[in-house]
């Protein structure tokens, strides 16, 4: 067990449970807050597309940057930094006058968002072994969700209250206080420092290798179904559902609480699969194509005649993306060293930014010029292209996979 069995580690966790909550309480503000702003600034959906899609650009430069540089400063200062610079770009979504604005401060909080990921990632290498490490990455995963459900609530709250530009202000100074705890709690543990020094190989080389670009063009596929979901749902239940902004309140979390499962879902099945003498390599792959089949709801869900039926579609595919997620946070560290985690989930996640950039713009295209019904379609089969991809193309998942392919690129 290369981490310590302390009770320690579930305190660890926690601090990076309620910094994926703050994550996405700052990401939803501006989907919950749509139907206003798009009125307010005179927005058509392209170009709410392409205020989504400042967000991804950034969010994926920052993913191909911040990995490698959390490997480089740490966790405790790596994570604080990028906490405090999102919450900050947050705050200042306030001050958006336009949609070329609103893009500006989209673009900032994706630079900043993207170290989330990567700095939990390398948290759960420090202080989980094997085969807690998809429970571990279920249980932090699982406060987008939460952030997801307090979101529309919450925000719609300030906003009728006290305006928009308050539910920015608000939900930013979260990201403070956070920051404030985090640097007075924590440390790493001291047996596993010499695994932890920054790591000899560059990024380049590291992309290089077969599980690195495999495993990126996989999140190009799967990760872009959950940006839609965040981004586009309380606007498709204003626009094909005629919800006023009070019921999206309502009812707009449900799908979000549901997903929320998903994540401890994809922690248990990987561990009982592991208990039951399935290899890794089948544990991971087959957990995947299970949650990948679920995400296939999203089809009946536009197509159900009746809201409730679409949206308990919708929170069944939202479960799937959740379930996978948990399994393949974990396996980066099932490959590489714990002084390379967060450099390959930040550079493996470009490819979830890019097809969040692009299928944002396509999106936002295909439902001004035709329906809702193409996309939802389209986001519940590619779900199986990312199976696909990881079942023929990444190859192993092992701890020895990754030795070979980096000494061939010395």
């Amino acid at each position: 067990m290369s981490s310590p069995p302390s009770r320690t580690r579930w305190l660890m966790i926690g601090l990076a449970f309620f910094a994926t909550v703050i994550n996405y309480l700052d990401r939803q503000t501006l989907s919950v807050v749509a139907p206003v702003l798009m009125a307010r600034f005179h927005m058509s959906n392209e170009a709410y597309g392409r205020v989504i899609s400042a967000f991804m650009l950034a969010y994926t430069i920052a993913n191909g940057l911040f990995g490698p540089a959390l490997d480089w400063l740490g966790t405790r200062l790596g994570f604080a930094l990028t906490m405090a610079w999102w919450s900050a770009a947050d705050m200042l979504h306030a001050l958006a006058r336009g949609a070329l604005s609103l893009g500006v401060f989209r673009f900032l909080l994706g630079i900043g968002e993207a170290g989330n990921w990567p700095a939990s990632v390398k948290l759960v290498a420090e202080w989980f072994p094997t085969e807690e490490r998809a429970l571990a990455s279920g249980i932090f995963n699982s406060g987008s969700a939460v952030g997801a459900i307090l979101a529309p609530p919450l925000i719609v709250w300030i906003l009728l209250r006290f305006g928009w530009q308050q539910t920015f202000l608000w939900v930013g100074a979260l990201g403070w206080l956070w920051v404030a705890l985090w640097w007075r709690v924590y440390y790493t543990p001291a047996n596993i420092k010499p695994e932890v020094r920054p790591p000899a190989i560059s990024a380049w080389k590291l992309l290089r290798t077969r599980f690195m670009w495999s495993f990126t063009l996989s999140k190009v596929f799967l990760d872009p179904v959950w940006y839609f979901y965040i981004f586009w749902f309380p606007e498709y239940l204003k626009a094909a559902r005629h919800f006023s902004m009070a019921s999206i309140g309502k009812y707009a979390w449900i799908p979000f609480a549901v997903a929320g499962f998903g994540n401890l879902l994809g922690g248990w099945l990987c561990a009982a699969m592991l208990a039951r003498g399935i290899s890794l390599n089948g544990t991971r792959k087959g957990g995947v194509t299970v949650f990948a089949l679920l995400m296939t709801s999203a089809i009946p869900a536009v197509l159900a005649s009746e809201v409730r039926w679409s949206i308990a579609w919708v929170s069944v595919a939202m479960l799937g993306y959740t379930g996978c997620n948990a399994i393949l946070l974990a396996c980066p560290a099932d490959v590489f060293p714990k002084n390379m985690v967060a450099s390959v989930w930040g550079l493996a996640s470009m490819g979830s930014g890019f097809g969040g950039m692009v299928f944002a713009l396509v999106t936002g295209a295909v439902v001004d010029h035709f329906s809702y019904k193409p996309v939802f379609i389209g986001f519940g089969i590619m779900p199986m292209v990312c199976a696909a991809i990881l079942w023929t193309l990444v190859g192993p998942i092992s701890p020895a996979s990754s030795g070979r392919p980096l000494e061939g690129h010395s």
